[in-house]
């Protein structure tokens, strides 16, 4: 092979293979050790570790020897061998350790060889420092969101100032589902129909899902009619879109909890997005008449005090419970904890407010609490009532009562399919299981979730998937029975 073909053959191996490729090629070609030294230390490059293993010492110390002559090329004779290095760039130089004796066309070869490889090294340390920078910006909106899941505003505004665009305000939140691959294709477009004003951020927890903040006054959204939601499925045939009411900023959650109600809705709608149907909401229905008691109820939550300094405080683990509620194991991913360290944190909680957190009565109790009190944290909680009604006394309230009555009536009325309401109650007489739940119907498993998959469309809330709307129709289902 003549000299320009082996340039040819060396360029074209730096376009296709990158550094590991070409230096893969030099050290059959030369019949050695072939690799780029660093001359601060003794291990080769990024890429080129894998194939190349460590340096070998005559590399080290040519490297270091030519660093400290400031030469751009040496050779090193050793026994039986020979090392010839070149300068790449600062910091780095191509070594070849050759047995004796060496083809002659080596130090030719290797100097052909130096430009292109500095240059496809440069190449991929900026690719990488550019992943780099995707996944920190990635995880700095993650965090972004749990810091508004969890009532930190000013925090969250600070951060997403850095990464633009401003958090929005008032906003919906639109929760768009679809293959992994077509997510980023999703983002960009949603940036582009809103003029660059959507914060955009993957759900830490559902893969398939994004998170997408957009202002309210974007465009006009009825009840039958979201051009972004619409322009969403039109362009991505595999996307599904869930939007929620018009919201403050500072009810983040319950925006994100209203779209991933209207998701559950869109999936069985041939146009593939719906909006959130308005409907009684437990918070304001139970604010006057449960604040007491909520308060009663988180009052040792708020008020403990680790022994440790690593150890979660009051917020942490009011913050570890409401992600447990909304996505039972799958909160390790929001938290980025072990799943160990989330099941040790929730036995701290069930300790510390004398729950069973096994059974569905006491995890109902502990959400409407956690929604009765936003924000709360060690501290923050103040004096308790002495007399704070019990859950019981706080769902016998007439506003209750009501609330519960048309939270209900959608499981009776004319569109209910047979046995709605039987099938929910038996569900969550077992504690939202669906197994047991279908053993006591009399019907199979897949015959018990199609049943609540319907219940689903008729009350336009996810029940199957969390968050879910079971803790409300345990509450609803209680307040009735008390009322009665």
């Amino acid at each position: 092979m003549s000299r320009s073909d082996e340039v040819l053959k060396v360029h074209r191996l730096s376009h296709t293979g990158g550094s590991a490729a070409l230096l893969e090629w030099l050290a059959t070609r030369l019949g050695g050790w072939t690799g780029v030294v660093r001359a601060g230390g003794p291990g080769t490059g990024g890429a080129d570790r894998e194939h190349a293993g460590e340096a070998p010492a005559a590399a080290v110390r040519g490297a270091a020897e030519m660093s400290a002559r400031g030469v751009r090329s040496a050779v090193l004779h050793g026994d039986g061998s020979a090392t010839l290095l070149f300068t790449l760039d600062a910091g780095r130089t191509l070594a070849a350790v050759l047995p004796l004796p060496h083809p002659a066309d080596a130090p030719t070869l290797l100097a052909d060889a130096a430009v292109p490889l500095a240059l496809v090294l440069r190449a991929e340390e900026a690719e990488r420092r550019e992943e780099r920078a995707a996944i920190a910006e990635a995880r700095s909106r993650e965090a972004v969101l749990r810091l508004l899941m969890s009532g930190h505003l000013p925090t969250a505004h600070q951060i997403a100032e850095a990464l633009r665009p401003s958090l929005p305000d008032p906003m919906r939140i639109y929760v768009a589902e679809c293959r992994t691959g077509r997510l980023a294709e999703v983002a960009r477009l949603c940036r582009e129909l809103t003029g660059g004003r959507a914060w955009v951020v993957r759900c830490p927890v559902y893969v398939r899902h994004l998170i997408i903040l957009v202002p309210a006054d974007t465009a006009a959204v009825s009840a039958d009619r979201d051009p972004l939601a619409g322009a969403l499925t039109a362009t991505a045939p595999d996307c599904t879109v869930g939007v929620s009411g018009e919201l403050d900023l500072g009810q983040a959650p319950t925006a994100y909890t209203q779209a991933f109600h209207a998701l559950a809705v869109a999936r069985g709608r041939a146009e593939r997005h719906a909006r959130f149907g308005p409907g009684p909401e437990l918070a304001l229905a139970a604010h006057e008449a449960g604040a007491d008691w909520a308060g009663a109820l988180l009052a040792p939550l708020h008020a403990y005090e680790p022994r440790r300094p690593q150890d979660p405080g009051g917020q942490e683990l009011r913050d570890t419970a409401h992600a447990w509620l909304d996505f039972g194991p799958h909160a390790t991913r929001l938290l980025r904890v072990h799943r160990n360290t989330l099941a040790a944190r929730v036995r701290l909680v069930e300790t510390l407010l004398g729950l069973d957190l096994g059974r569905l009565g006491d995890q109902s109790a502990l959400s409407l609490a956690l929604r009765l009190t936003p924000g709360a944290g060690r501290g923050s909680g103040g004096a308790v009532p002495a007399d704070a009604p019990g859950l019981d006394t706080v769902l016998r309230d007439p506003r209750l009562t009501e609330w519960a009555r048309a939270h209900l009536s959608r499981l009776t009325g004319p569109d209910a399919p047979a046995g709605a309401r039987t099938t929910v109650r038996t569900w969550l007489e077992h504690d939202a299981r669906l197994v047991p739940a279908a053993a006591a119907l009399g019907v199979s498993v897949p015959g018990a979730r199609k049943r609540l998959a319907r219940i689903e469309a008729l009350l336009e809330r996810s029940l199957l998937q969390s968050p879910s709307v079971r803790y409300d129709l345990w509450l609803a289902h209680r307040a009735e029975e008390l009322a009665e």
